[in-house]
């Protein structure tokens, strides 16, 4: 048998590859925003599919947006309202979007607003009707097998707990890992993950009790873990509702993406967690207790470790600084490096989506 010398030159090529021309900034990436109350035009290098935005220095809601419902809408992950439309607000375009002066990240109140735009990027259309892939309810959205992420909408017939448990085509070549569902009327949404105990258990977010703990209820996803075709919704209008869904599906894509979990153990020292790639976005949630959904990048504060600016997906709070230098953004994953309860605390545990900015093989220490 053969041994290669001990050298990240000699480990595989990761699916999304720079070397072969396909980088991960294709597919995600993170842009700053600064507006004293002017359009902003966002270029991320790409036609974003989905759009998740915060203003930094002010206490207003996190914003969503995405090309399957279309221009000017929002959804927000902070709160249980219904998808808002506004003129002037958000125009996708070939390489990101203009947010107009009505947008959050646009917001000026005698003085300049910093924000974050996080993107992705699905790119291809589909259609699916009931009975068709496996689906029992017909589905529309756009999705990237490459990236392992798609969008999906979808009407159940839940008025609250009264739906029909279904099943619906999600467009990935895999099975999903983490899925965010919302409803498009006023309901508190919730997150699906691999993560957690099993299919039985759901997180909320969407809403202003997002820091719940997991909770076992087949009514969220019918008790059923997705195939690679299709998700499953229970009887429960968080998943299931009658005005309409919306919901946004990752899985693990080799150099790109990661969705796990750990477990903490209350020390400075804390876990060290491999994804495969030097991470540019992290978000954690304490599924085993109560937590805030906390969102770290390598833009914020700057392009050294630690990452310490934290933005709470669950909270409309302006960026906090997290005490004890919480997390280092490694060559080929992060480091937690504090006690606080939000990432940290002994025998809990954490679930968490990561996406980067370059895979390991191609990694430089931060």
């Amino acid at each position: 048998m053969a041994y290669l010398p001990l050298s990240t030159a000699n480990l595989p090529d990761p699916a999304i590859n720079p070397a072969q021309g396909s980088s991960p900034e294709d597919y995600f990436n993170t842009v700053l925003t600064t507006s004293t109350g002017s359009t902003l035009s966002v270029d991320v290098g790409f036609a974003a599919d989905f759009l998740w935005t915060k203003a930094r220095n002010f206490a207003r809601s996190h914003e969503l947006h995405d090309r399957v419902r279309g221009d000017n809408k929002r959804l927000k992950s902070d709160a249980n309202t219904a998808e808002e439309s506004y003129a002037n607000y958000v125009v996708f375009d070939a390489d990101g979007a203009d947010l107009g002066t009505n947008h959050n990240l646009g917001y000026h109140a005698g003085g300049t607003t910093t924000g974050v735009v996080w993107a992705w990027k699905a790119g291809t259309s589909f259609s699916n009707s009931a009975g068709t892939n496996g689906a029992s309810i017909a589905s529309s959205g756009s999705a990237s097998t490459d990236s392992g992420f798609s969008i999906v909408s979808y009407t159940g017939d839940s008025t609250g707990t009264d739906g029909t448990a279904s099943t619906v085509y999600h467009g990935l070549s895999q099975a999903p890992e983490m899925i965010m569902f919302k409803p498009l009327d006023t309901y508190d949404g919730a997150v699906y993950h691999s993560g957690l105990t099993s299919a039985s258990y759901r997180l909320i977010l969407f809403s202003a009790s997002g820091t719940t703990t997991q909770a076992s209820d087949n009514g969220f996803f019918n008790g059923t873990a997705p195939t690679s075709s299709v998700f499953s919704i229970g009887s429960r209008k968080h998943t299931n509702s009658n005005g309409g869904m919306i919901a946004y599906c990752f899985h693990s894509v080799e150099g790109f993406s990661k969705f796990g979990s750990y477990t903490g153990n209350g020390n400075a020292d804390g876990p060290f967690v491999y994804t495969g790639f030097r991470p540019a976005f992290v978000m954690t949630k304490k599924s085993s207790g109560t937590s805030n959904w906390n969102i770290i990048d390598d833009h914020r504060p700057s392009e050294y470790n630690p990452a310490d600016n934290a933005l709470l997906a669950n909270a409309a709070y302006a960026e906090t600084i997290i005490t004890g230098n919480p997390v280092d953004l490694l060559s080929n994953g992060f480091k937690i490096r504090t006690t606080e309860g939000g990432f940290n605390t002994s025998g809990q545990t954490y679930i968490y989506m990561a996406f980067a900015e370059n895979p390991f093989k191609y990694s430089n220490a931060r």
